[in-house]
């Protein structure tokens, strides 16, 4: 039993060490092909890539009521109860959405309320003036006869004593002016009567159209398309999607927009760092997250001139506009779209991945080959990836990707390129001074990201 428990153990150690040689040369065989990249020839894009959304380059707004022109309405804001889903078709005068009504209906009611009281008001003082003045008017018509008979009086005490005659005399007098007396006061009576029902009327007129107004506005809560289109929501000032429940301000009453599709822009933005790359008209190759087989060519059509703060971050971006060149009916605003605008072309160079570059402290690019030399290289434009090798190698030959174990014995190669990089790396320092005064270019010797950035700065 010793013996064989020997024997299992033999097999195990025997089989461990079999498998850690295995992984250290399947290692070794793998890290050995991935170390290394040739050289390539051919088209070499630079390009500033940028993830946007479509937009229509027109739509026509779908707006709530307009209430900061009636300055008599409260203009608070409204809340959106209900709105079709986004991307419907709709025709003109379809329903869209509508708007909290309680609050103002109630307001409505007081208003027509209001306008009962002044209405019964109205028709009260019209029914009080006809009874006063027609109770006026048989005043006026009996004192005229009293006056009537007392000018009778008159005329029969002709052949009466003086006194009698006297005292018919006054009578008349006095009857004709309590009949002028009772004239003036029907007249009095009647202008003061007119215009209280004039006022009574205004005001009556005035709140018929708050009332008309308010049931407008009312009417409007209920908003409906006006034009055919396929409905597009509308964002809010922090750019949030309005929806149900969201809040609509009276200054800017826009629900929802009916795009044009036939003419779609991508909205993209680029960094502060690269927008001095972008021009206006340059080709951009645009792709549809959601079809990815399909792709489209457009051109840069607008360039924020002011930046923006993003979110959590101190960097700036501008805000650039690609106009698509066709439309396409699967195309929906705010679909997310991958934007490439082609910033130069160049054709039949040599090109090398960025990795593969590394400068010492004198910012002297080189690249390790494989057949053992330290080549330096005069460098040309990049791109996210790759850059350009304008001397210093030919297409096909092998360069180590990262640094390669013992660097000190791999021979130097390309020496006589040394000027040549020097004097293009002081161009490139006194334009970049000019351009970025107070960039810093970090210095490195080792092999990295880093290295190549530097040589990348230093040459360009």
């Amino acid at each position: 039993m010793k013996r064989t428990l020997l024997y299992t153990l033999a097999i195990v150690v025997i089989a461990s060490a079999a498998l850690v040689s295995y992984i250290k040369i399947s290692s070794g065989k793998v890290t050995g092909e991935v170390n290394f990249t040739e050289a390539k020839s051919g088209s070499f894009e630079i390009v500033v890539s940028g993830t946007g959304e479509l937009i229509a380059e027109r739509s026509l707004e779908i707006k709530g009521p307009n209430t900061v022109q009636r300055r008599w309405f409260r203009a608070a804001p409204l809340r959106l109860t209900d709105i079709v889903p986004e991307g419907t078709i709709v025709k003109k005068g379809d329903y869209i959405g509508s708007l909290d009504r309680s609050s103002f209906e109630n307001t409505l009611k007081d208003e027509v309320t209001e306008l009962n009281e002044i209405q019964a008001k109205y028709d009260m003082k019209l029914f009080d003036t006809a009874v006063v003045l027609n109770t006026l008017r048989d005043d006026i018509r009996n004192q005229a006869f009293v006056a009537e008979e007392a000018a009778l009086a008159v005329e029969q005490s002709k052949y009466e004593p003086p006194a009698t005659q006297r005292q018919a005399e006054l009578e008349l007098d006095k009857s004709r002016r309590l009949l002028e007396q009772k004239k003036r006061l029907y007249a009095l009576r009647r202008a003061q009567s007119s215009l209280e029902i004039r006022n009574l009327s205004t005001e009556l007129r005035m709140q018929l159209n708050m009332v008309k107004n308010y049931e407008e506005i009312l009417a409007a809560f209920t908003i409906k398309s006006p034009a055919d289109g396929m409905v597009t929501y509308a964002r809010d000032r922090t750019g949030v999607k309005i929806k149900s429940g969201s809040t609509i301000h009276p200054f800017n009453p826009i629900v929802a927009t009916l795009p044009d599709l036939a003419s779609l822009n991508s909205k993209i933005y680029i960094s502060e760092i690269e927008i001095n790359k972008v021009r206006s008209d340059q080709p951009v190759e645009v792709t549809i997250d959601a079809f990815p087989g399909k792709s489209f060519t457009g051109k840069v059509v607008s360039i924020a001139n002011i930046g923006e703060q993003i979110q959590n971050s101190d960097s700036k971006v501008f805000e650039v506009l690609i106009k698509l060149d066709e439309s396409d009916p699967l195309l929906r605003p705010s679909m997310t779209t991958s934007n490439t605008i082609i910033i130069n072309d160049y054709d039949n160079v040599v090109y090398i991945p960025q990795e593969s570059v590394h400068a010492g402290p004198d910012s002297l690019p080189f690249v390790y080959t494989k057949d053992g030399f330290r080549q330096f290289v005069l460098l040309g434009k990049s791109n996210e990836k790759n850059i350009i090798v304008e001397d210093g190698l030919k297409a096909g030959r092998p360069v180590y990707l990262t640094t390669p174990e013992n660097p000190e014995k791999f021979s130097l190669a390309g020496v006589d390129l040394i000027p040549v990089i020097r004097e293009r790396n002081n161009a490139g320092r006194i334009e970049s001074d000019k351009s970025i005064k107070g960039t810093d270019i970090v210095a490195g010797t080792g092999s990295g990201h880093g290295n190549v950035k530097q040589a990348v700065t230093a040459v360009e």
